[in-house]
């Protein structure tokens, strides 16, 4: 038996399969960049605790605070299929890094100054950041990058409003929300806060040998600011796409700080004045806790000093060569008994890694940015 092909049928067939393919696979691919320009929402959103996080993702979580005896020999729990979905999202937007707000063609050119926010989970300080951003003579100049260590249906929604700026969010991979029953996160193995070393020893929890210079042995809410702060600098400088050949600076910022109607403006005469009258000053910081009644007189004044944790910590701005002096540090940075990376990063001021020569700071008089 003879089979006859009809050239003109194949030909049709072949046109058919074709545009189906091309419409799924576009539809795919608007389906793709949407859910990356805005952080979709999961099937369950983690809910939002009051000046903790309160992460509930399926899995029993752990208090390191609790005194109940710990069984060393228990199984390492299993991560729920929620929790690998949240780190499967941040992995994925931390990898497209779509620009909002950005060209028409999705780019955006560097200027003099980039802003990195570190947020967490207080909506209510980030409104108000927000709301001082959008005030700011300049800001559309200005790439403002909000880094998350927790996923917030409420905090995104906030964000995707943001349209005065061209906005990127990564996310922290690394989080208590990520990993609620591990490291970094609480462990259920992990040592009580309060038990004292002998105790745990015999108890035989993981982390015995480790209690910090007071006694105490780690609390993961804590030590996450840290880990953050310290990926985040990295992050930006070394991972965003945007930043490859950036030669400006970065100003880093938290969600309880604000800014004044006029910080870049103040900003681009400090960073001018810095490079003619102080070379190697390695920081700029836009604001101090030291409060002033009147400007008369200071209005156009810096101080040159040493950066100090207790005064610096608001409003700091490196250069990439700064990075590259503090990512230098990174084991010291990491092993350094405190759980706060301001008094941590003072220690590498007078620490072996940075000797002889110290971190100055150029301080801006005239800018306060103060915590609400």
């Amino acid at each position: 038996m003879r089979f006859r092909i009809y050239k003109r049928k194949v030909l049709i067939l072949t046109l058919v399969v074709a545009a189906c393919g091309f419409v799924l696979w576009s539809s795919n691919g608007r389906q793709r960049k949407t859910d990356a320009l805005a952080p979709p929402l999961l099937d369950a959103e983690p809910p939002r605790g009051a000046g903790h996080l309160a992460v509930s993702l399926g899995i029993r979580r752990v208090s390191n605070e609790s005194a109940a005896p710990l069984v060393p020999a228990a199984p390492r729990p299993e991560v729920d299929n929620l929790t690998l979905r949240y780190r499967s999202l941040v992995y994925q937007l931390n990898f497209d890094q779509m620009l909002r707000n950005a060209d028409n063609d999705g780019t955006w050119s560097p200027g003099e100054l980039v802003l990195v926010v570190q947020v967490h989970n207080r909506p209510e300080y980030l409104r108000l950041l927000l709301d001082s951003l959008r005030k700011a003579q300049g800001i559309n100049e200005v790439l403002v990058i909000f880094s998350h260590d927790f996923w917030s249906a409420e905090i995104n929604q906030m964000i995707a409003k943001v349209d005065f700026c061209p906005v990127l969010q990564v996310f922290f991979p690394f989080s208590i929300q990520l990993y609620p029953s591990e490291f970094p996160g609480s462990d259920p193995r992990d040592c009580p806060r309060d038990l004292k070393k002998n105790a745990a020893l015999k108890l035989g929890c993981i982390n015995a040998e480790y209690p910090d210079s007071f006694g105490h042995y780690r609390e993961a809410k804590f030590s996450q600011t840290k880990h953050h702060w310290w990926w985040k600098l990295h992050f930006v400088w070394e991972r965003v796409k945007v930043l490859q050949d950036y030669t400006g600076l970065i100003l880093f910022l938290e969600e309880d700080h604000y800014l004044a109607p006029d910080f870049y403006h103040v900003f681009k005469k400090m960073w001018k004045l810095k490079q003619q009258e102080c070379p190697g000053c390695d920081v700029l910081s836009l604001g101090t806790y030291t409060a002033s009644r009147s400007f008369y007189g200071i209005a156009d004044k810096v101080d040159v000093k040493t950066w100090k944790s207790t005064e610096h910590n608001m409003g700091l701005a490196l250069t990439r060569d700064a990075y590259q002096k503090l990512i230098e540090c990174t084991d010291t940075f990491c092993t350094y008994d405190d759980y706060n990376w301001d008094w941590t990063l003072q220690y590498l001021t007078i620490c072996l890694c940075f000797q002889p020569s110290y971190y100055k700071t150029y301080v801006g008089m005239y800018l306060v940015n103060e915590k609400v």
